[in-house]
């Protein structure tokens, strides 16, 4: 049996952030992956983007401290990431649109989120040769910004790894036995183990895990699908997005990375609930149509690939960050809804924090996302 204090299971957006702020505030930590290294999973499908822009506020908070985190690597650890603050601008073409994030800017604002409504003319300086035909303006917010989720994850493996954290790859959890309430032992193909923690950050197979335990948490993925074009030379710095639904897609978002590829994304409609993560011939067809509509100039570019992976949903849209009351040891961090790499960084220094015992200032912000709320609406911003 090999003892730890926080036994993190799973080495993705969650886990690697959360095993360099656990294992850098004195707690012995182990993580354990089923694949045959770190970010392997869903981390390696996301597209980079990382934003504050939130409708809830206990979200904006914890991206908020990502963006701190992540815009800070390269100058306090030397590990480029490739970030840049180029930031988040949602575009308004309908009176709908325009008056729904009027109206968000005052929760944004009142969550200390740097954040405006921005003018037509604005929007076309940001990201010149965007259709200026029927466009009423936007909100920006400057401080959110993108980075490459390959980078980004090694990064944090390397930290994790010098602050002492054991990282077991090629390990699947098998079982997890308990004793009143209690996980005595987790059992994986390649020995066992007893924490005082046990945290599932496992993404798409978190409901999964979640049962070896009698425990049924809302978390179903469905699956999206993403693309990048070649290098070009810097025409845009947002990430620009769209919430306008069609037919047969929600909203989609694209930006140019670092590097020069044009990065993009879509949200089917209906939601696809899958863990196909094999990319599709529909994919295509249905993204450029409306991103040259918006951005005739993208005619040009040549794609490069496209790929699949999965978004762990929960019915209101919302993360659960929780300690159920029926195990007195297991942590859950998961549902993130395709935004684990987002708020992954912020969220595992919160969460360290309180596993180390420390950070009561953050008590209620975690607390928001209990196992135990509702499940009501959705996020606007999702």
């Amino acid at each position: 049996m090999t003892s730890c204090d926080v036994l993190i299971l799973g080495a993705g957006s969650i886990g690697l952030p959360l095993a360099y702020y656990c294992a850098q505030a004195g707690l012995k930590t182990i993580v354990i992956e089923q694949e045959a290294s770190w970010g392997r999973g869903q981390n390696r499908a996301a597209i980079g983007g990382v934003r504050a822009t939130h409708s809830d506020p206990g979200k904006i908070k914890i991206c908020q401290e990502s963006i701190r985190i992540l815009s800070g690597l390269e100058r306090d650890h030397g590990l480029d990431v490739e970030w840049r603050s180029g930031g988040y601008l949602f575009v308004a073409y309908d009176e709908a649109r325009e008056s729904a994030f009027r109206q968000l800017l005052q929760t944004q604002k009142a969550a200390g989120l740097n954040i405006d409504w921005i003018s037509p003319e604005r929007v076309r300086q940001l990201s010149p040769g965007i259709r200026l035909d029927g466009l009423r303006g936007g909100t920006y917010s400057p401080e959110d910004g993108y980075c490459s989720p390959m980078m980004t994850s090694t990064a944090f493996h390397r930290l994790a790894w010098q602050a002492g954290a054991d990282f077991r790859f090629n390990e699947t959890v098998q079982a997890m036995r308990l004793d009143g309430g209690h996980i005595a032992s987790v059992q994986t193909t390649q020995g066992d183990y007893a924490a005082g923690r046990v945290v599932n950050a496992a993404g798409a197979s978190s409901a999964e895990l979640a049962s070896l335990v009698n425990l049924e948490i809302p978390v179903h993925p469905d699956a999206h699908e993403a693309g990048v074009t070649d290098p070009v030379a810097r025409f845009m710095e947002p990430m620009l997005v769209d919430i306008c639904p069609d037919e047969h897609s929600g909203n989609y978002y694209f930006y140019q990375a670092v590097t020069g590829q044009v990065v993009f994304c879509i949200t089917p409609k209906p939601q696809i609930w899958s863990v196909d993560t094999d990319n599709t011939s529909s994919f295509l067809p249905l993204v450029l149509k409306r991103m040259t509509a918006l951005y005739p100039r993208l005619r040009n570019l040549k794609v490069r690939r496209s790929w699949r992976g999965l978004y762990p949903m929960t019915p209101d849209g919302l993360p659960i960050i929780a300690e159920p009351q029926e195990i007195s040891n297991l942590v859950l961090a998961v549902g993130m809804c395709g935004q684990g790499f987002m708020l992954g960084p912020g969220l595992g220094k919160l969460l360290a924090e309180r596993l180390a015992g420390r950070g009561t200032e953050h008590q209620d912000l975690l607390d928001e996302f209990t196992l135990y709320r509702k499940f009501e609406g959705m996020e606007l911003l999702k």
